[in-house]
């Protein structure tokens, strides 16, 4: 069974690291599950402290990851119309069934709402746009040096117990 748990928990990390690029996929709490399978085995001490830590990472870092693009847009001299399109644009690219849509809602979103708010000025809109998306790259590249991190773990305590493991 615990052979069983170690490849799931590693197949868990590999989706985890997918994820943090493909916003299907659950990215770092599909890598928290794994870890979290890894220390269900009866070879793997349990330590509470690293799997809370690492959930409260994940959690901290699963909100980050709505709230990053509404910041970009901000930064980038979006309004409060620029950013509840950023918000709004995220929902709908999460429900879309377009590819990408994560990634196109939020530009999307964020590129209307300033046109709303001053629809004279598209060079505003653009660069309240263009905020938004780097806000999601960068939220995308911190979820996967997460997911990397998590995957470093993981290889760590399984090389630990690899005699009782294996």
């Amino acid at each position: 069974m615990d052979i069983v748990l170690l490849i799931l928990g590693f197949i868990c990390m590999i989706i985890g690291i997918f994820g943090s690029f493909l916003p299907v996929l659950p990215g770092l709490s599909c890598c928290w599950v794994g870890l979290l399978l890894l220390h269900l085995t009866k070879a793997v001490d349990t330590n509470y402290w690293l799997l809370g830590i690492t959930l409260v990472v994940t959690i901290i870092i699963t909100i980050l990851d709505y709230v990053i693009p509404s910041k970009g847009t901000k930064k980038f001299g979006g309004s409060t119309y620029g950013v509840w399109g950023t918000n709004i644009g995220l929902i709908v690219g999460i429900l879309a069934p377009i590819p990408f849509g994560v990634i196109i809602g939020p530009f999307v979103g964020a590129f209307l709402g300033e046109l709303i708010y001053d629809s004279t000025n598209h060079k505003r809109a653009l660069k309240a746009a263009t905020g938004s998306l780097l806000g999601f790259l960068a939220s995308s590249f911190i979820n996967f040096l997460c997911c990397i991190v998590f995957l470093g773990i993981f290889l760590s305590v399984t090389w630990e117990y690899r005699k009782i493991l294996f």
